[in-house]
Protein backbone atom coordinates (compact mmCIF):
# COMPACT_ATOMS: atom_id res chain seq x y z
CA UNK A 1 0.00 0.00 0.00
CA UNK A 2 1.03 3.69 -0.55
CA UNK A 3 3.11 5.06 2.35
CA UNK A 4 2.40 8.99 2.86
CA UNK A 5 6.42 10.30 3.00
CA UNK A 6 5.42 13.70 4.34
CA UNK A 7 3.23 12.57 7.27
CA UNK A 8 6.34 9.46 8.03
CA UNK A 9 8.63 12.77 7.64
CA UNK A 10 6.82 14.72 10.29
CA UNK A 11 6.38 11.80 12.56
CA UNK A 12 9.77 10.65 12.64
CA UNK A 13 10.65 14.50 13.07
CA UNK A 14 8.42 14.38 16.25
CA UNK A 15 10.51 11.51 17.32
CA UNK A 16 14.02 13.22 16.56
CA UNK A 17 12.98 15.71 18.56
CA UNK A 18 11.72 14.09 21.60
CA UNK A 19 15.28 11.96 21.41
CA UNK A 20 17.09 14.92 21.19
CA UNK A 21 14.90 16.54 24.42
CA UNK A 22 15.80 13.10 25.95
CA UNK A 23 19.65 13.72 25.35
CA UNK A 24 19.32 16.92 27.23
CA UNK A 25 16.44 16.16 30.23
CA UNK A 26 19.12 12.44 31.07
CA UNK A 27 22.07 14.52 31.11
CA UNK A 28 20.98 16.97 33.11
CA UNK A 29 18.76 14.79 35.74
CA UNK A 30 22.84 12.70 36.21
CA UNK A 31 24.64 16.13 36.72
CA UNK A 32 21.25 17.17 39.17
CA UNK A 33 21.25 13.85 41.53
CA UNK A 34 22.35 13.87 44.94
CA UNK A 35 22.22 11.32 48.09
CA UNK A 36 22.70 8.15 48.99
CA UNK A 37 21.95 6.38 45.63
CA UNK A 38 23.92 8.74 43.55
CA UNK A 39 26.19 6.85 41.38
CA UNK A 40 23.94 3.85 39.93
CA UNK A 41 21.09 6.62 39.36
CA UNK A 42 23.50 8.77 37.62
CA UNK A 43 25.01 5.48 35.48
CA UNK A 44 21.37 5.03 34.56
CA UNK A 45 21.10 8.40 33.53
CA UNK A 46 23.66 8.98 31.53
CA UNK A 47 23.18 5.91 29.53
CA UNK A 48 19.41 6.92 28.73
CA UNK A 49 21.22 10.19 27.43
CA UNK A 50 23.47 7.96 25.38
CA UNK A 51 20.75 5.97 24.11
CA UNK A 52 18.57 9.36 23.00
CA UNK A 53 21.50 9.97 21.13
CA UNK A 54 21.65 6.65 19.63
CA UNK A 55 18.14 6.81 18.42
CA UNK A 56 18.25 10.74 17.36
CA UNK A 57 20.58 8.90 14.86
CA UNK A 58 18.66 6.63 13.68
CA UNK A 59 15.11 8.77 13.35
CA UNK A 60 17.23 11.77 11.74
CA UNK A 61 19.30 8.66 9.16
CA UNK A 62 15.18 7.61 8.38
CA UNK A 63 14.11 11.27 7.93
CA UNK A 64 17.31 12.25 5.30
CA UNK A 65 16.71 8.81 3.71
CA UNK A 66 13.00 9.95 2.64
CA UNK A 67 15.02 13.14 1.48
CA UNK A 68 13.56 14.79 4.72
CA UNK A 69 15.49 17.62 6.98
CA UNK A 70 16.42 16.65 10.63
CA UNK A 71 15.14 19.56 12.56
CA UNK A 72 16.77 21.89 14.76
CA UNK A 73 13.91 22.86 17.12
CA UNK A 74 14.64 21.96 20.55
CA UNK A 75 11.31 22.98 22.07
CA UNK A 76 8.87 21.77 25.63
CA UNK A 77 11.86 21.04 27.72
CA UNK A 78 10.07 21.90 31.06
CA UNK A 79 12.42 22.34 34.28
CA UNK A 80 10.40 21.61 37.39
CA UNK A 81 13.37 22.43 39.44
CA UNK A 82 12.13 19.51 41.69
CA UNK A 83 15.46 16.96 41.30
CA UNK A 84 14.33 15.09 43.99
CA UNK A 85 14.51 11.36 42.39
CA UNK A 86 10.97 10.73 42.96
CA UNK A 87 10.35 13.66 41.02
CA UNK A 88 12.68 13.02 38.18
CA UNK A 89 11.41 9.22 37.64
CA UNK A 90 8.00 10.30 37.48
CA UNK A 91 9.20 12.91 34.82
CA UNK A 92 11.44 10.73 33.41
CA UNK A 93 8.88 7.92 32.72
CA UNK A 94 6.20 10.78 31.54
CA UNK A 95 8.86 11.37 28.69
CA UNK A 96 9.46 7.38 27.68
CA UNK A 97 5.59 7.42 27.49
CA UNK A 98 5.39 10.45 24.99
CA UNK A 99 8.15 8.38 23.20
CA UNK A 100 6.53 5.19 23.34
CA UNK A 101 3.55 6.59 21.74
CA UNK A 102 4.90 8.10 19.12
CA UNK A 103 6.74 5.33 17.48
CA UNK A 104 3.32 3.45 18.35
CA UNK A 105 1.95 6.54 16.01
CA UNK A 106 4.68 5.79 13.11
CA UNK A 107 4.21 2.22 13.10
CA UNK A 108 0.59 2.77 12.33
CA UNK A 109 1.33 5.14 9.58
CA UNK A 110 4.10 2.68 7.87
CA UNK A 111 2.33 -0.56 8.60
CA UNK A 112 1.92 -2.56 5.31
CA UNK A 113 3.69 0.06 3.20
CA UNK A 114 7.33 -0.39 4.48
CA UNK A 115 8.53 -3.74 6.15
CA UNK A 116 11.87 -1.66 7.00
CA UNK A 117 9.99 1.12 8.81
CA UNK A 118 7.86 -1.22 10.48
CA UNK A 119 11.02 -3.18 11.91
CA UNK A 120 12.38 0.03 13.09
CA UNK A 121 9.40 1.33 14.83
CA UNK A 122 8.82 -2.47 16.59
CA UNK A 123 12.48 -2.28 17.85
CA UNK A 124 12.73 1.40 19.18
CA UNK A 125 9.32 0.22 21.00
CA UNK A 126 10.81 -2.61 22.37
CA UNK A 127 13.18 -0.39 23.76
CA UNK A 128 11.71 2.10 24.57
CA UNK A 129 9.25 -0.18 26.39
CA UNK A 130 12.02 -2.11 28.30
CA UNK A 131 13.63 1.75 30.13
CA UNK A 132 9.65 2.63 30.62
CA UNK A 133 9.57 -1.04 32.95
CA UNK A 134 13.14 0.01 34.13
CA UNK A 135 11.97 3.44 35.76
CA UNK A 136 9.31 2.16 37.39
CA UNK A 137 11.00 -0.38 38.99
CA UNK A 138 13.03 2.38 40.16
CA UNK A 139 10.64 4.15 41.48
CA UNK A 140 8.79 1.37 43.26
CA UNK A 141 12.13 0.61 44.64
CA UNK A 142 12.40 4.76 45.74
CA UNK A 143 9.15 5.23 46.89
CA UNK A 144 9.02 2.27 49.68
Amino acid sequence: SYMNKEKVIELLSDIYTLELNGIIRYTHYSLMLLGPNRIPLVTFFKQQATESLTHANLAGEHITGLDGHPPLNIHDITETNKHDIIDILKESLEHEQKAIDAYYLLLKEVEGSSVYLEEYCRTMISQEENDFIEMKKLLRDHSG
